[in-house]
């Protein structure tokens, strides 16, 4: 492609492309974020105030998240997650609710291929990256932590 093409293309592509208000994305992201932070929150008060004397601070905590989990597994099964990040934007993509909405995206898409090959192989495709990435940066901060006591 020469010159005349790709400046000529360039020009069309920003006539076309829309602008976004980055500062409102930015807020917008942050409120979003909060409130499924919020939601967090709200379920492990909930479920620390249920079962006060049976279950302790740290199960209730895992529960929390299991159950913010489950619940953006479920939005995005019902196809309401896509709609509630179209307005949340990034805020959506909270750790554990992106994680969650793309291994439950993943699964839905290639269901069609069938259970072990379509669900089973490519679920973890998106996610994938991150669980290998995060577990070898754990073992790598994990050793400098040990030689660390050691040293020190």
């Amino acid at each position: 492609m020469n010159n005349f093409n790709k400046n000529k293309y360039k020009k069309y592509a920003e006539k076309r492309s829309q602008r976004s208000n980055v500062f409102k994305n930015c807020v917008t992201a942050f409120f979003g974020g909060g409130a499924i932070c919020l939601l967090g929150e709200i379920i492990f008060r909930l479920i620390s105030s249920a079962a006060v004397d049976t279950i302790s601070e740290e199960t209730a905590r895992l529960l929390s998240s299991v159950s913010l989990i489950f619940l953006t597994a479920l939005l995005t099964g019902l196809g309401w997650f896509d709609i509630i990040a179209k307005y949340i934007g990034a805020g959506a993509l909270v750790p554990i609710t992106g994680f969650a909405n793309a291994v439950a995206a993943a699964a839905i898409d290639n269901k069609s291929e069938g259970y072990v090959p379509g669900v089973g192989a490519k679920m973890f495709i998106v996610a994938g990256s991150v669980v290998v990435y995060g577990v070898s940066l754990s073992i790598l901060y994990g050793i400098l932590y040990y030689l660390y006591t050691i040293l020190f």
